[in-house]
């Protein structure tokens, strides 16, 4: 039984995942949905919509809680504790992880209403400088909600994880990221296990605004759960949407010591920038094509090994035309199946990565493809078989999951079964 890869290193095993999306709270009841194919995009409450281009995303209510009254950082907390939590649970860890936090989270802001609120505080100061001093306590509770590194620090001590924690941001592939460090860190002999999370709350007016802005969001308010469609013809931009997925990962031969149950390996990372654009990739593919081979390469493995391919699939029309000129450069006329959760979940952003991993462990687990559901049209430049509307089953081995970010920074993730 070997408990090291091609390469010497540990392998690195998955032994818990949580999971908190607009299709619910748990991996149970997220599995569920994403298998029948169900959408969580809906017409948003959290704030006035007057004179908004989009009106739609993916937004998670937390119960019990004005989630709309909290600033991003703050749901970016609660998410991300519900997923490890159930994560930690799963792997029977408890709130000793042996090992670091790496948390994949966006760069906090501080939004204009909580800006605002503080100066409401100190009605003799300017607007200005109530919003950064507040008197006594102002500038200490903005310095405590919008400190990037603040949120990591809480959840590490919440969770007794070991070592300084690591929050990351990389555009779209955060959450890929965060998991890459945690693999890394295994293999590197520097940890026994790592909690790796990706989390977004950022649903809110400005961050609207400005990927409104970028033509980047669809406008197709008028019904909601058939917005989002990558890979369709008729796609017209993604949909913002917000939650957290949660790993845990061990090595292999510290998760067998303790009689874990193994829910599968990180096999490969590959990672690769381009430093084209502020947010458009190169159009030669050249990143996105390197950054699969990388992640491919680094497990050892073949692109024929690869089963089934969790696309980035946006649904804008630049994204999908460049993943399937990846997909045809590295797996030249034999390419898997490939198929977007985002067309159920929406764009999911910082957490995207790490929820598209959790779902594809998930496919290996039960031998289903999930699938790309609102495929009305097939896009004749596109030519992939995406899955379309409804899960398949399926021998699901090796899956390459794609996560590519604004400013062509791509991480790409292989994930395999339980070794024998």
């Amino acid at each position: 039984m070997s408990l090291r890869d091609h390469a010497g290193r540990p392998i690195v095993a998955v032994t818990g995942i949580g999971l908190v999306t607009p299709l619910g709270f748990g991996v149970v009841d997220n599995w569920a949905a994403l298998r029948a194919g169900r959408s969580g995009i809906r017409r948003i409450t959290r704030f006035p919509l007057d004179h908004l281009r989009t009106t739609i995303a993916g937004t998670v209510d937390l119960p019990g809680a004005d989630t709309g009254a909290m600033v991003s950082s703050e749901r970016v907390e609660r998410y991300a504790t519900l997923a490890a939590e159930e994560a930690l649970a799963m792997a029977g860890l408890g709130r000793a992880v042996p090992g670091p936090l790496m948390l994949g989270m966006p760069p906090v802001e501080t939004e204009w209403p909580f800006r605002f609120a503080l100066a409401r505080r100190d009605a003799s100061a300017e607007p200005a400088t109530a919003c950064l001093v507040d008197a006594a306590t102002g500038f200490d509770a903005m310095y405590a909600s919008a400190a990037f590194a603040g949120v990591g620090e809480r959840l590490a001590a919440r969770f007794g994880t070991r070592g300084a924690p690591v929050a990351i941001t990389t555009a779209c592939a955060t959450g890929a990221s965060a998991i890459q460090l945690g693999v890394e860190a295994i293999r590197r002999g520097e940890a026994e296990a790592a909690l790796a999370i990706g989390a977004d709350g950022t649903v809110q007016p400005e961050a609207l605004i400005r990927f409104s802005l970028l033509s980047a969001l669809s406008t197709r308010n008028d019904d909601p759960t058939k917005a989002a469609r990558p890979f369709e013809k008729t796609r017209d931009g993604f949909v913002m949407s917000e939650g957290a997925a949660c790993l845990v990962l061990e090595s292999l031969e510290h998760a067998r010591a303790r009689g874990a149950r193994i829910l599968g390996v990180l096999r490969g990372c590959g990672e690769k920038s381009d430093s084209f654009h502020r947010t458009r990739s190169n159009p030669d593919g050249g990143a996105i094509i390197r950054a699969m081979r990388n992640a491919i390469a680094d497990a050892g493995l073949q692109p024929a090994d690869i089963s089934y391919v969790n696309a980035h699939g946006t649904g804008t029309p630049e994204n999908d035309k460049m993943e399937t000129l990846g997909m045809r450069a590295v797996f030249g006329d034999a390419a898997p199946p490939i198929s977007s959760n985002k067309s159920m979940i929406g764009h999911t952003l910082s957490a995207a990565g790490a929820i598209e991993a959790a779902f594809s462990l998930l496919a290996i687990r039960d031998g289903v493809l999930p699938p790309t559901i609102n495929h009305d049209e097939p896009d004749p430049a596109i030519g992939l078989d995406v899955v379309p509307n409804l899960a398949r089953e399926a021998k699901v081995t090796n899956v390459l999951s794609n996560s590519f970010g604004f400013g062509g920074q791509n991480v790409c993730l292989v994930l395999s079964g339980e070794p024998a």
